[in-house]
């Protein structure tokens, strides 16, 4: 990650929360510990930050408290061909006229371009998602009500009688933060909190992750390998790694990164 964006997603951080410090921030950016403290003390000396005892805050702390995490167009551009191949095989998945929940991030955002021809009845939690294919589709969709957080783009709810419990889904899509032998991972409680009701919803659960993220860990657990019942991933994925989805009787897909149709090609009207 060049230093401007590293900048970027540190200060995005300081906004979310009151702190943030230097290991939250390594996480975030995948960078050393010394190049993270060289760049709090440059934002620090350019006072767009305030530097503390193992971390750094914002000028002005924020009064609303956002999600862990990288911003969305942040995570948008990494791996971008991956995620598009992983998408295209998602969408493969599905049959025209079947219910399916699609979970916000950039991984499943990618499956709005291969939905442009389909005829879905889609609830998403993703404003972005619910827009393009507004715009660009004939899909039937439904978003979830809450709180939108601007730097994922995604709408959250509090209150457990919202209009999430009363949409069945065939099939629930979405990304994750890590995937392990404990299952699969996020970064935030409110993440998590609204995510578990999401699957509660749905029969199959297809989690759509590039293979950088079988390497990554956080710290909470959304739900475990066996609620899974398909994992779409790339050729990176390591054998061990597969062999822990086939122990816990998840379906592994490998999506072909070489035949992924580029966004720019990919179908965009209905």
């Amino acid at each position: 990650m060049h230093e401007k964006e590293r900048h970027r997603v540190i200060l995005s951080a300081v906004q979310d929360k009151p702190v943030a410090t230097v290991q939250e921030l390594v996480e975030l950016t995948d960078s050393s510990e010394a190049t993270i403290r060289r760049d709090i003390a440059a934002l620090h000396v350019q006072k767009r930050l305030r530097r503390v005892r193992g971390g750094a805050e914002a000028i002005n702390p924020p009064q609303f408290v956002g999600l862990a995490g990288r911003p969305f167009s942040v995570n948008e551009a990494l791996n971008a061909r991956q995620k598009q191949a992983i998408a295209k095989e998602a969408v493969a998945l599905c049959q025209d006229g079947e219910p399916i929940i699609i979970n916000g991030g950039t991984t499943t955002f990618q499956m709005v371009h291969f939905l442009a021809n389909r005829r879905m009845q889609v609830f998403t939690n993703s404003f972005p998602i619910a827009e393009h294919l507004l715009k660009h589709s004939k899909n039937t969709v439904m978003l979830s009500g809450g709180t939108i957080y601007r730097e994922q783009n995604i709408i959250l709810s509090p209150f457990e009688n919202d209009v999430t419990r009363n949409f069945y889904a065939r099939r629930m899509f979405m990304g994750a933060q890590g995937l392990g032998p404990l299952g699969l991972m996020e970064a935030d409680p409110l993440l998590i909190q609204a995510e578990q009701k999401l699957i509660d919803q749905a029969d199959d659960l297809v989690v759509l992750a590039d293979s950088s993220k079988f390497r990554k860990r956080s710290s909470l657990i959304l739900c475990g390998l066996k609620r899974i019942a398909t994992v779409i991933t790339d050729s990176g994925i390591e054998d061990r790694e597969a062999a822990m989805l086939e122990n816990a009787g998840v379906h592994l897909i490998v999506a072909d990164v070489r035949a992924a149709v580029p966004v720019e090609n990919a179908p965009s009207q209905a």
